[in-house]
């Protein structure tokens, strides 16, 4: 098999690639038109159409299609070509706007609807179920497997039917291509979402490296186990034989004061098993609809499904708090909430972190899902010099003043604080054009951070 094109050549190849899908699409789509207005002296038979073959195609959309078992799938590949149209030949789908004479509309048979700024049409559950079975029902029930979620187009996050209004029928449906299928099949790139109403997860990532992480050897014994996960952790599962009796991925609380080195932790992980860390604030997302929060919270979950992000959330007393009774609306609103993003977290086969400043804050019966429950301190006097040696390596920048081992044992301050202090202080030195740092400006400095946090020295 051809090896991948560079990313350089891997737009022209999925264009090359794609041309080729909409002509045989096209193909096919005419043929069930003829067969459907019986139209003599032309094939009736879809199926006649072979699709292309991808054996040597080294685009990434053809890569995909064979890396999903779909590359000898006929039907698969009609719906997945009918739900890319709309992005990348959107006329194609013209044909279909062709009206009934007897009901002066469009044929109902073709399914599809109208966006508010798109012309063109958009294709439905009803229009993949037309094109593929025509009038033949045991077809059409047929074609309701290609959106089960046991299919490889649920389980690989490739497309999907969108949720319709209550009482409407399955396959009225839009059709909906995964944009990171759609980007790959496209440009080539990974689609990497950013925060929005819809996508309420911001990815985060760090420069730092593990020996900027101060934490006890106990500590640092744990996120190894999460690293370890990360590793291959579900291998070591299915050989212990122990897969069967357990819930997919792993998940981990982390609790301590601010600045201690959860967040770091996270994006460390992420850093070093190479997956995208998305950072969700649960304080943020919870919507006064109901029902948008598990709506958008869905969207997370269904993209980070396939990818295996980290999934760090921030703020988690705001939902996973103590509990309280209540029969308000608001109250069972509250709890449907948590009770789905429970549900999702336990189900994720990905990492799941969960962040808070004080682990009593955190309901027992929701801390008990977790297999950990990592406890972020303070940093002792030991620690906090070698954090204070991390931000100025052998002393670089300091003048000679300054007594690091002092300000390590004079002054508790996280780690987070104390990168606050060291910023402070060089921009001071900066500004006044000195090339170091004094022990005015670091005690300076320090001074406001206490201040900032409600506290004197």
């Amino acid at each position: 098999m051809t090896s991948a094109p560079t990313a350089a050549n891997a737009l022209a190849a999925n264009a090359e690639s794609l041309s080729r899908e909409i002509a045989w699409f096209g193909a096919v789509l005419e043929t069930r038109l003829h067969a459907y207005f019986m139209h003599e002296g032309v094939p009736h038979d879809i199926h006649g159409h072979t699709p292309p073959t991808l054996t040597d195609d080294p685009s990434p959309f053809a890569q995909a299609l064979v890396e999903y078992g779909l590359a000898d799938d006929f039907d698969a590949r009609v719906v997945l070509m009918l739900a890319m149209l709309p992005h990348v030949r959107p006329q194609a789908l013209d044909l279909l706007f062709t009206q009934n004479k007897n009901t002066e509309r469009q044929f109902t048979e073709f399914g599809g609807w109208r966006a508010q700024h798109h012309s063109g049409l958009l294709p439905t559950g009803e229009t993949a179920a037309f094109v593929l079975a025509g009038d033949d029902l045991s077809r059409r029930f047929e074609v309701l497997d290609l959106f089960d979620t046991d299919h490889v187009f649920a389980r690989a996050g490739i497309l999907r039917l969108e949720r319709r209004a209550d009482g409407e029928p399955a396959l009225a449906a839009a059709l909906h291509v995964e944009r990171d299928f759609l980007e790959r099949s496209t440009s080539g790139r990974e689609h990497k979402p950013d925060y929005s109403a819809g996508f309420p997860a911001k990815r985060i990532t760090t420069q730092h490296d593990w020996h900027d992480l101060v934490l006890t050897p106990d500590v640092i014994d744990e996120i190894d186990q999460i690293r370890q996960w990360l590793d291959g952790g579900e291998a070591v599962m299915r050989r212990w034989q122990l897969d069967r009796m357990m819930k997919p991925g792993f998940r981990a609380l982390f609790y301590g004061p601010p600045g201690t080195g959860k967040t770091l932790t996270a994006t460390l992980l992420g850093k070093a098993a190479g997956v995208d860390v998305y950072r969700i604030d649960l304080s943020k997302i919870v919507s006064k609809y109901i029902g948008e929060t598990e709506k958008n919270m869905a969207n997370v979950f269904d993209q980070a499904q396939n990818k295996r992000w980290i999934l760090f959330f921030d703020e988690a007393d705001a939902l996973f708090g103590k509990r309280t009774e209540g029969s308000s609306a608001n109250d069972r609103h509250a709890n449907q909430e948590v009770a789905y993003l429970l549900q999702r977290i336990e189900d994720y086969p990905g990492v799941v972190l969960l962040a808070s400043n004080l682990k009593g804050n955190i309901d027992e019966a929701f801390a008990r899902r977790f297999q950990s429950a990592i406890h972020f301190p303070m940093p002792d006097d030991a620690q906090r010099l070698q954090l204070w040696r991390n931000l100025f390596p052998e002393r670089r920048g300091l003048a000679a003043d300054v007594d690091l081992p002092g300000l390590a044992s004079a002054h508790v301050l996280s780690g987070g604080a104390l990168l606050n202090v060291a910023r402070h202080a060089v921009m001071w030195a900066d500004r006044d054009g000195r090339d170091t740092v004094s022990q005015a400006d670091l005690q300076r400095a320090i001074r406001r951070e206490h201040l900032k946090e409600g506290r004197t020295i």
